[in-house]
């Protein structure tokens, strides 16, 4: 039944936007499980991404795939998802969207919503190297770029934005007003 279904909230931007730190607290705000899509990314990905080399389709495919199928499973057991997903392109966002089984492909209304963090540039770059200094993350800041590059948002797919240079906080508040 449909009322039975979960919700998905999709965080999605480049590396360094704060998926994860928001991802992390929205989660204790609205009483939800958060997945990292990192956490599922074979190693073999990893390992391309900390030699700088950006994924293909190749490598990214079965990635959302499998991130799809995690998601499906939530839905279909009620669960209130936050997936911190870079989601970069249109035909990712709707690979993910499709774990919702009454999605009918390109009409965008689902169980799966999308959370664009939005941040400048030289925010993000900043935010990558101090995480690399740190020895946090396996993604390089000289995959920024490529990143920014694949990003694409299209107004008919009602992603909301929000400014992610605002605290983690401020950002939780207002992902929880507009859901």
């Amino acid at each position: 039944m449909a009322s039975d279904k979960g919700v998905a909230i999709v965080l999605m931007g480049v590396s360094g936007s704060g998926k994860s730190t928001v991802g992390a607290m929205l989660v204790n705000v609205i009483n939800g499980r958060f997945l990292d899509a990192d956490d599922y990314h074979p190693q073999s990905n990893k390992e391309k991404m900390q030699k700088g080399i950006p994924l293909s389709d190749e490598d990214r495919i079965p990635w959302l795939e499998t991130l799809r199928d995690v998601l499906r499973v939530g839905l279909l057991n009620g669960e209130t998802i936050i997936l911190g997903c870079s989601a970069l392109h249109k035909r990712y966002r709707e690979i993910l969207r499709s774990a919702d089984p009454d999605y009918i492909p390109g009409s965008y209304l689902c169980v799966v919503k999308f959370v664009l963090l939005d941040v400048a540039a030289e925010v993000l770059a900043a935010r990558l190297e101090k995480r690399a200094a740190e020895g946090n993350h396996f993604m390089p800041a000289k995959l920024l770029q490529s990143q920014l590059a694949l990003l694409q948002i299209e107004e008919d797919e009602g992603i909301m934005k929000v400014d992610a240079s605002l605290e983690p906080q401020a950002i939780v508040r207002t992902i929880q007003a507009s859901i």
